[in-house]
């Protein structure tokens, strides 16, 4: 079927990425290691000059674009009144290759086809609450990922670097508007880091709607703290951070937390997996649970993944020991479903419906 099709195609593009995605808590297979790791040391000016943000060309969408996937609507869905809001997002890890550590700003090929798929997938569920802005970085390969290293924390600086970068020019452009930020992978890793140095604590803060650091853990006590926005603790709140990690059952996410446990958080304490924030998307509420009628949308694809359509009614969803745990009537993904039933590849299209309408909402919130 064309969603197990798309779903392989996903995986193929970002399997080390995914199987990597938590392993700067460092775990994970010696032999996975030892072929992901980059060549040599890292060399800043391997991943060539720093971006200029006030060029179009190095944003992969920004208001104004032409041929922008963050516009993009599945067939059958039409845009409405667009809302006020100025959006920010940060994609995932797309270059999967080990020649350098980090990714040329426009890598070009196999990697901007992913850049491009996962803003499309993944950002167009809020282009009805607003104008997106979506930085090209010079992200971090996906054997950073897999290492605890200088080599592999000076190319996540790097890639921090440029997506700060871009967020001051975000800010210059988006005025005074209500703020959305969204990440995903490695993406949330730097959002979590953003909000961290440049929301909490600022008068920034109170622009922001609310931030999605999607497919990466959040300690309550550990680690929310430091970030300056509490945990979404209702539908129509703002002003609040979500995050979760999708899991089929039975699920074993053992080779995601066992080396999270005991872990430093951003304030210092150790961090438990008892302790993970879990928002639903699909009740925006934390530790709840919504049957698969509650789901307004999953993302189907066509075969060739240039449309996809938004099925209601398919995946239901509950927060059970800190995991997202997906129920119903989801596609036969087999193989491509990572070890342990992890879906985070699906984070974003699973509920793709469900994001945009309490991304709408919470903006709602905010300017009441």
């Amino acid at each position: 079927m064309c969603a197990r099709r798309f779903l392989m195609v996903i995986l193929v593009l970002t399997l080390l990425v995914v199987a990597g995605a938590f392993a700067i808590f460092q775990f994970g297979d010696r032999v996975l290691i030892d072929k992901a790791k980059p060549k040599g040391h890292f060399v800043a000016a391997a991943a060539g000059g720093g971006p200029d943000y006030t060029l179009a060309a190095n944003w992969v969408a920004r208001p104004g674009s032409t041929d922008d996937p963050a516009s993009w609507l599945p067939d059958g869905v039409t845009q409405g009144k667009v809302g006020k809001a100025a959006i920010f997002y940060i994609h995932p890890t797309t270059y999967l290759y080990t020649d350098r550590w980090n990714a040329p700003l426009q890598p070009g090929g196999d990697s901007e086809f992913r850049t491009r798929l996962f803003t499309q997938s993944q950002a167009s569920a809020f282009n009805g609450a607003g104008e997106i802005w979506a930085p090209r970085y010079r992200q971090a390969a996906f054997g950073a990922f897999l290492l605890s290293s200088v080599d592999a924390k000076k190319a996540l600086d790097l890639a921090y670097g440029d997506v700060l970068a871009a967020f001051d020019q975000f800010v210059k452009e988006s005025g005074d508007r209500p703020i959305i930020l969204a990440g995903h992978s490695q993406g949330s890793l730097h959002l979590e880091r953003l909000l961290r140095e440049r929301i909490a604590g600022k008068p920034i803060a109170k622009r922001v709607v609310a931030a999605y650091v999607v497919g990466w853990p959040i300690s309550r006590t550990a680690d929310l703290p430091a970030l300056g926005l509490p945990a979404c603790s209702a539908a129509g709140q703002s002003g609040c951070i979500l995050s979760w990690l999708t899991f089929g059952e039975p699920a074993n996410p053992d080779l995601v937390l066992n080396s999270y446990q005991g872990s430093s958080g951003l304030t210092g304490a150790k961090r438990k997996r008892e302790d993970l924030l879990c928002v639903n998307p699909l009740t925006g509420t934390p530790d709840s649970a919504a049957p698969p009628q509650a789901n307004p949308g999953t993302l189907v694809p066509s075969q060739d993944l240039r449309s996809a359509t938004l099925e209601p009614g398919l995946v239901g969803a509950r927060c059970d020991k800190g995991l997202l745990i997906v129920s119903g009537d989801i596609p036969p993904l087999g193989p491509f479903v990572l070890p342990g039933n992890n879906y985070h590849v699906y984070d974003y299209a699973l509920f793709w419906g469900a994001i945009r309408e309490d991304a709408q909402r919470r903006l709602a919130a905010w300017h009441r």
